[in-house]
């Protein structure tokens, strides 16, 4: 007999880990199931997982009814009771479970019980903490977690089966199809195309929140999802990362199993299971909204693994400690933040000997300080604050120094404030020395405008020059320094890019001396696994441009003598002017991204110059070449205060013609296209449809890779790909760029210029193959920019490809060769022609018929064209809209975009949220949409919002014409007039408020909205 290495093999493998046997074993000694559940000697060897079987799921309700009832039976025997009398106890629970988990999800369930009649059931018993006493360490130990093989599930089908699920207690928590490299198939394509096609979503096991998550597992790969909605499932890695890229580490020599061994050793352990349950898990969205429409969150592993890793130092360290964790952009920084949070207040000491505790039996901290200036990290903590503790009101937001004291002082248990408030923290924590915090500190968004960073400086009694640099990890680590630093508090630092300085202050250090972050989540893994695209794939220098004019420009086959002219001024005149560099970069913006409607004609740029002065210079010059273009678009300016320049002083809001805290917002609009900035924007701007830069500006260290990383969004539904990415350096080597990159990025992609020549070698290989003659390519272009049938088009491709796979008799490496070369024919041309100012006639023929014909190449049989899949995702860079032609958008790989409808349900009139004022929710949201930069305090924004209420209330029309009006059209048309009547009324004593008012009809809506909201509430106290 010769080794078993398909997936039952893996399927066994996992069920002896967790269980401490197998079905193998059991059936060789002849012995049930049921025995060897009994057997406690055999239960402790493994993981402390039972042995589920098939026939004891119930494929209508979705559980192991063995487990559930035993565990409810052995554990809850009295509440039982009260229900037994009744003939159909069993249905009636099971009814109501059904009913109870349709509305809410496993989750809920599993954290707050089932109620039936006047019986309540726990349907598990959570994590006891380090300070439980023995009774809850005693009751977690009554789980039943149990592991089933072969789960047939569906109520259709019933040969359907799923290859492992995980329960609790009867509830299903993991599903898992296994495949097996060694049978030719794997995770990532097989494993995900089965759940995506093949297993019935309409089955209660795999309706979505009624299982937490599905797992798609291989030897080597695990990937994730937590809604199987048919081909439109997401699956997200769920990877330790290989020597910083995607993937699994080798396990250590001398080791045996496979990469994934983490999961059944690490993540599902009864502990790490209930842990995920208890603290990570979360499900998304407003109470009032059907399960359907919300986001069940299970974390990427490294997010796991960090806030675990973070807990289990402190609970061993105690108070007084530094931790640095560098997380790449796309790594989710924003949920392991808040995870980090909620899990630091429960953190308790592993013994008496920790430095910094008060009491063992109480939490290693009084309060967690997160310091952020992402707005929406504050509302996400305080919206979700519900989902992981009992306890309401324990989050304050401090944005001034007093509500900083005052939240201190009442204990609050999560106190959120920015980054510029940041010095008065250090002063509030040494003042409150009896107590003991933890300080995250979010460097990520520290920079959406200079203002941040302006008001910190002046905190420090520091001058503000835009011009220099200012950097937000200098400014934290300052603020340390120049402050006595107490042993009462941790802190802990999450950004992408760590500064010599930043990693000294808050790294570990190692035996020699040096230092490394606590936790490292790197670039290269972000772009390996697709969250974030490689910068770099398409970087050009001015220099490199040149070079690649120079390497055609005595080759008759090239017509260059437009690029050649521009070029070879600015190269005689050794210094170009700004406008010579603003028509090179409109000269590419327009045909290259802006005809070709690149990102669905939603693409932008944004040029980055060495002063405000030069940012200037640089928006008059493109405004001037865009008026004589006709303004196809519009352009934006952005810098800080006020700047002379030739004797006239100029101001952002000036030169744009809105208010400076609109910019953002503006340039997100479709009219505007161009952003020029010198510093501000550069860190922290969040912009998916930023797809080119124009650098004119030293760019090294931090600063580069923080600038660079603005294209790097990934916009999924814009099908914006790493070839739509494109970055022209009039300043910067590639050499510079390369040294900023390597320390944050691991591996860098960045190379020199491409030699154009070598595209002549591989069209003289492909053609001397045989798979296709000239006259085909030529007669498919003329067919396919004539837009005929696709029905025309596929005889022509199919010829080629028949050719390919039969005729030619071509060996298994021929034919991988000829493919390959294909591809990388494709690749090249497809990343030269969005800088080359010229065609190749036959390179661009030749370019569209290889686009066609590489996905009808297989290289050897398969039923799902598994091994081209694979072929196609090494490098996400092979597919996707690299070129337009004659101004058309041809997506070749252009998925529809899809929205929600609108919520067809029925709507209650109020809100679930007691624990508030309805009237500090209403003018909280409104204020951090549109008052981020209003002066004026919470109190005086309050009383502004109910005076105009109560002036809307005391119009004559208004309780005839609104409060007793029913028909909502009509009702909506006399408020839209009365509102009108009020606010031209008050314009005096509000002029600014009146003008957003008149002139701003997306500000009209949202505040139409809120007053109506507002008169509402107060007709109704």
């Amino acid at each position: 007999m010769h080794s078993q290495t398909n997936e039952q093999a893996l399927e066994r493998a996992i069920e002896k880990i967790l269980t401490g046997t197998c079905l193998e074993e059991i059936k060789t000694q002849g012995v049930s199931v049921d025995a060897v559940n009994e057997n406690a000697e055999i239960y402790r060897t493994g993981k402390g997982y039972y042995i589920g079987q098939p026939t004891n799921f119930n494929t209508r309700f979705a559980i192991d009814e063995q487990f559930f009832w035993d565990f409810l039976e052995s554990t809850q025997k009295e509440e039982l009771e009260k229900l037994q009398k009744q003939s159909d106890w069993k249905l009636k629970i099971l009814n109501r479970f059904d009913r109870m988990i349709k509305k809410y999800g496993v989750l809920h369930l599993l954290k707050k019980g089932l109620e039936v009649d006047n019986a309540n059931f726990t349907l598990f018993y959570q994590n006891p903490l380090a300070s439980s006493s023995q009774t809850i360490k005693d009751r977690f130990a009554q789980n039943r977690f149990s592991v089933t093989r072969q789960l047939r599930y569906s109520i259709d089908n019933p040969r359907e089966e799923i290859d492992l699920v995980l329960f609790i207690n009867g509830l299903p928590i993991v599903t898992m199809e296994l495949k097996n490299h060694w049978t030719g198939q794997n995770a990532r394509v097989h494993g995900q195309h089965q759940y995506k096609t093949q297993r019935d979503t309409k089955q209660p096991l795999l309706n979505f929140a009624r299982c937490v998550v599905h797992f798609a597992v291989d030897t080597d790969e695990a990937y994730m999802t937590t809604k199987l909605n048919g081909k439109n499932t997401f699956f997200l890695p769920f990877n330790k990362g290989n020597k910083h890229g995607k993937g699994n580490p080798e396990l250590p020599k001398g080791a045996i199993g496979h990469r994934t061994n983490y999961l059944w050793n690490e993540v599902f352990t009864r502990e790490s299971l209930a842990n995920i349950i208890q603290h990570f898990v979360r499900l998304d969205g407003k109470k009032k909204d059907p399960l359907q429409t919300k986001t069940l969150f299970f974390p990427r592993y490294h997010q796991m693994d960090v806030v675990r890793k973070i807990i289990e130092d402190a609970s061993k360290k105690g108070v007084g400690q530094t931790y640095l964790v560098q997380h790449s952009a796309g790594s989710g920084k924003s949920n392991s933040i808040t995870w980090a949070a909620y899990q630091l207040i429960e953190t308790y000491p592993e013994n008496s000997n920790v430095p910094g505790i008060k009491d063992i039996e109480r939490p290693l901290f009084d309060s967690v300080i997160v310091v952020t200036d992402r707005r929406l990290l504050d509302k996400q903590i305080r919206d979700n604050i519900a989902d992981f503790s009992e306890i309401k009101n324990i989050i304050a937001p401090a944005y001034s120094s007093k509500e900083l004291r005052e939240s201190l002082e009442q204990g609050k248990k999560i106190i959120i404030t920015t980054i510029q408030k940041f010095p008065f923290i250090i002063d509030g924590i040494a003042d409150l020395s009896d107590k003991r915090f933890a300080v995250i500190i979010d460097e990520a968004h520290s920079s959406q405008s200079g203002s941040a960073h302006d008001n910190m400086n002046r905190a420090m009694g520091q001058q503000v020059n835009e011009d220099e640099e200012f950097d937000t990890q200098d400014k934290i680590v300052q603020a340390m320094q120049s402050r006595k630093m107490r042993g009462n508090a941790s802190y802990l630092a999450f950004t992408a890019t760590p500064k010599p300085i930043t990693l000294e202050k808050f790294g570990v250090k190692n035996e020699d001396g040096s230092f490394k972050p606590f936790h490292l989540y790197s670039m290269k893994q972000a772009i390996e696994e697709g969250f974030i695209l490689d910068v770099l794939a398409n970087y050009t220098t001015l220099k490199s441009y040149y070079e690649i004019e120079k390497s055609i420009e005595d080759n008759p086959l090239f017509d260059s003598s437009k690029a050649q002219k521009k070029l070879r001024a600015y190269v005689e005149q050794h210094q170009q002017t700004i406008n010579t560099k603003a028509e090179i970069i409109l000269d590419h913006f327009i045909p290259k991204i802006v005809n070709q409607k690149k990102l669905k004609g939603k693409a932008k740029a944004m040029v980055v110059t060495q002063s405000i002065e030069s940012a200037i210079r640089y928006y008059k010059a493109l405004q001037n070449s865009l008026k004589e273009k006709g303004n196809p678009f519009k352009i934006v300016i952005a810098f800080s205060g006020e700047k002379t320049v030739d004797g006239i002083e100029y101001t952002e809001a000036e030169m744009n013609g809105f208010a400076e805290k609109d910019t953002r917002h503006k340039f997100d609009e479709d009219d505007y296209r161009i952003l020029v900035v010198a510093n501000k924007y550069l860190t922290g701007f969040d912009q998916p449809k930023l797809c080119a830069m124009y650098v004119d500006k030293k760019l090294q260290g931090v600063l580069a890779v923080q600038a660079l990383s603005r294209l790097n969004r990934a916009a999924t539904k814009l099908g914006k790909r790493t070839e739509d990415v494109f970055v022209l350096d009039f300043f910067n080597s590639t050499d510079d760029i390369k040294a900023s990159f390597d320390p944050f990025y691991t591996a860098t992609s960045l190379s020199e210029a491409t030699d154009v020549n070598v595209l002549h070698e591989l069209k003289d290989v492909l053609d001397s193959v045989g798979v296709y003659e000239w006259s085909e390519v030529e007669d498919f272009n003329i067919k396919f920019f004539n837009k005929e049938d696709a029905q025309v088009l596929s005889p022509i491709i199919e010829r080629a490809a028949e050719r390919f796979i039969n005729e030619l008799e071509l060996e298994d490496d021929d034919k991988a060769d000829f493919k390959i070369k294909a591809k990388q024919f494709v690749k090249i041309y497809g990343q030269m022609a969005s800088i080359l100012p010229f065609e190749v006639l036959n390179w661009e023929k030749l370019y569209w018929f290889l686009k066609f014909l590489i996905p009808k190449l297989p290289i050897k049989p398969d039923p799902i064209g598994a091994l081209d899949e694979l072929l196609e995702s090494i490098d996400l860079s092979t597919y996707g809209l690299e070129r337009v032609r004659l101004n058309e958008t041809i997506g070749l790989d252009d998925s529809e975009s899809i929205v929600d409808p609108q919520n067809p349900n029925p709507r209650g009139a109020h809100g679930t949220e007691e624990e508030r004022d309805p009237l500090d929710l209403i003018i909280q949201s409104f204020n951090e949409r549109w008052f981020q930069g209003w002066e004026a305090t919470p109190e005086d924004q309050r009383v502004k919002f109910i005076s105009l209420t109560k002036s809307i209330q005391a119009h004559p029309d208004f309780q005839s014409k609104v409060a007793e009006n029913t028909d909502e059209q009509n009702k909506n048309l006399a408020f839209q007039k009365i509102l009108d009547d009020v606010m031209s009324k008050q314009r005096k004593q509000e002029l600014d408020l009146y003008r957003l008012y008149a002139k701003d009809d997306a500000f009209k809506t949202a505040f139409f909205d809120t007053m109506k909201r507002m008169a509402s509430v107060e007709t109704n106290k």
